[in-house]
């Protein structure tokens, strides 16, 4: 009898350290965060970007890209991004998609305008710039290298 209930104590100590630990991870890693304002932005061509990637401004994470969607009529990418509420938005901010790296992932690096109108939830940010291929870029560097620089440009 005083074995069972040993093992039943180390037991129920084996469980509360692991709910310990999933809960610092849940709160670390920001899962919980859903709240926010959404505004969309349209690109030409998003590169690798997915949902749940980050939305920058000066290097700070302000939200995170939730949607991901094709324009049946433009046929331009829109993503749609939640945006910390304590963050407030010029109406002439621009979007460009950087990667953190040349084998890194992608994000959203937001810079903001000088216009002082913001944008309400649900607005669109006009101004973007499309995600750098760089495999591409490292192809026409490395080909252009190879016939001593007169490739068209």
């Amino acid at each position: 009898m005083h074995r069972n209930l040993i093992e039943t104590l180390l037991g129920a100590v084996v469980l509360g350290v692991a709910g310990l630990f999933l809960a610092f991870a849940y709160t670390t890693a920001d899962l919980g965060r859903t709240g926010g304002y959404e505004v969309e932005a349209e690109f030409t061509t998003i590169g690798g970007l997915k949902v749940g990637n980050d939305v920058r401004m000066a290097g700070i994470k302000i939200g995170s890209v939730v949607r991901q969607e094709l324009d049946p009529q433009t046929y331009l990418a829109r993503v749609t991004l939640s945006v910390d509420p304590s963050i407030e938005l010029p109406a002439d901010t621009s979007a460009t998609i950087a990667s953190e790296g040349l084998l890194g992932g992608n994000y959203v690096d937001l810079a903001p305008g000088g216009d002082p109108t913001m944008l309400k939830p649900g607005g669109r940010i006009q101004y973007t710039q499309d995600a750098v291929d760089m495999v591409q870029l490292l192809g026409k560097f490395i080909f252009s290298a190879g016939d001593g620089g007169t490739a068209s440009k």
